[in-house]
């Protein structure tokens, strides 16, 4: 089954961190691409570089950044195809993010 792990991290979660420090948990991330269970991943752009867009009563409404002012900010993504949801769980202990005050969030994708 594939799951969607989907990273939110706390947005001063690097403040204070020397650049080994850094560049250990980057590595992590690195590896964690390499693990054959992972099908693709992606890192997003800073939050404040968002554009948010609903659309209500027909118009389009634009908004700069992230529309919540939130704790967490999704920062991206990994897709991975694991047995079950104990290996996608194993799978998403793995990420940085989740030790560093955020979290991540394990989703099941919709298999057509």
């Amino acid at each position: 089954m594939r799951y969607a792990l989907l990273i939110n991290e706390r947005p001063e979660a690097y403040d204070g961190l020397s650049a080994d420090e850094r560049a250990a948990i980057s590595a992590e991330y690195v590896t964690l691409m390499k693990d054959e269970r992972m099908i693709s991943g992606e890192r997003l752009q800073p939050a404040d570089t968002a554009t948010t867009v609903r659309v209500q009563g027909g118009e389009m409404r634009v908004t700069d950044g992230p529309f919540a002012d939130t704790k967490e900010i999704f920062g991206g993504f990994y897709i991975v195809e694991a047995g079950d949801l104990d290996e996608a769980l194993e799978l998403a202990a793995r990420i940085p993010a989740a030790r560093l005050g955020g979290s991540v969030e394990v989703r099941p994708l919709v298999e057509l």
